[in-house]
């Protein structure tokens, strides 16, 4: 089939790559703008448009995927079928309507549980001891659209999400293409959601990853976790910012008040409302992330300091 990948972060890439060495031709991608990077905050292309560049890949760039020129060009490139991984814009009728087939997404999730911009993430935090990937037919309503196929994956105990999603996208990427082909050869039809055991999975903003430490403490694990790598979990020290690396649950400390800070030697220690937890790296602001210990010591915490 001809096909019309739409994504735009690094975690699209092993889809693209994908799709691309299979039997089936990307003739072109849709990506977001270009957006400023780094220090100097200089416009830079996507990491999915940088791929399809090196790839020798068509690449369309809308600030809106409706606007006219965006659909015109749909249109002339005459796709079968439009795979969708993390592009981040909302797709109208009038471009849903283009492929014959439609436009297929890639979500990391077991749908229709943790619909939404954070899959992984929500996952985490509500302690899910499975999640997975599933192909869909996009429709208007959100990750609505009926399922292809499906696949699931053991969620480990101390999972960040950037490492889950990244084990999500490798095993996603094979489950889109196998779809496609599916698709392609007119065996594969589409079922609707079941209406049972939907969940909502919004964007993680930079305050929900501000730590509770009044909640229990493998809430703050979790917490700590989904937030890692991005947007990384956070708190206040000394009226700044100070950005935490995962935690490690130390059910055998107790008695620490929330937010209070036990130092050792070795380790610090956190307060929450049931057991301490252990602080992994930590980044001051303006400063490198480094070990707690290390942040510790050169902090000289006095006995009466918190978190918070």
């Amino acid at each position: 089939m001809r096909l019309v990948f739409a994504g735009t972060p690094a975690l699209a890439l092993p889809a693209l790559d994908a799709l691309h060495t299979s039997e089936h031709e990307v003739v072109a991608v849709v990506t977001r703008p270009d957006a400023p990077a780094g220090r100097g905050r200089r416009p830079r292309p996507s990491p999915v448009a940088e791929r399809a560049n090196a790839l020798g890949i068509e690449v369309l760039r809308p600030h809106r995927p409706g606007d006219p020129d965006a659909v015109a060009r749909l249109r002339e490139l005459e796709p079968d079928c439009c795979p969708v991984v993390a592009y981040g814009a909302i797709l109208p009728d009038r471009v849903l309507s283009i492929p014959r087939h439609g436009w297929v997404n890639l979500h990391f999730s077991v749908l229709p549980a943790w619909r939404g911009a954070a899959p992984v993430q929500h996952a985490l935090r509500a302690g899910d001891p499975v999640t997975g990937a599933t192909t869909f037919r996009l429709v208007a309503e959100l990750d609505a659209g009926p399922v292809y196929a499906v696949l699931t994956e053991t969620v480990r105990p101390r999972d960040t999400a950037g490492e889950l999603l990244a084990r999500l996208a490798e095993a996603g990427a094979g489950l889109l293409v196998t779809t496609l082909d599916g698709i392609a050869m007119g065996g594969l039809e589409a079922r609707d959601q079941p209406d049972d055991g939907m969940s909502y999975a919004p964007k993680i903003t930079v305050e929900d990853a501000r730590v509770d430490w009044v909640s229990p403490g493998r809430h703050v694990d979790r917490q700590v976790r989904s937030c890692t790598p991005d947007p990384g979990a956070w708190t206040m020290f000394r009226g700044e910012r100070l950005k935490l690396g995962p935690v490690v649950p130390r059910p055998d400390r107790s008695g620490i008040a929330p937010g209070c800070l036990d130092v050792e030697r070795s380790a610090v220690l956190v307060g929450t409302a049931t057991h301490a937890v252990q602080l992994g790296d930590v980044q001051p602001h303006g400063r490198r992330a480094m070990p707690a210990a290390d942040w510790a010591r050169g902090s000289r915490i006095g006995a009466d300091e918190r978190l918070g």
